[in-house]
């Protein structure tokens, strides 16, 4: 359920196939997120899933997993 809704943000965020998304995606090398694209991302994952992303967590999160990771940790 978090993956399923966390790769809808991505994909609508970034205009992607959700479909393409995995666990194992990388944000920049794979699905081509900059800086400006995962603070929004971070901020729409903050606001669906009603907790807060810490920034030192922010600059370690490299992979979808990480933040599915981290939102089923956190809930």
């Amino acid at each position: 359920m978090v993956f399923e809704r966390v790769a809808e943000i991505l994909a609508e965020q970034l205009s992607l196939d959700a479909d393409k998304i995995s666990m194992e995606s990388l944000l920049e090398e794979d699905l081509d997120a900059d800086s400006l694209d995962v603070i929004d991302l971070v901020m729409s994952i903050e606001d669906e899933f009603q907790l807060e992303v810490p920034d030192e967590i922010i600059e370690n999160m490299k992979s979808v997993g990480d933040i599915v990771n981290f939102i089923e940790n956190n809930q």
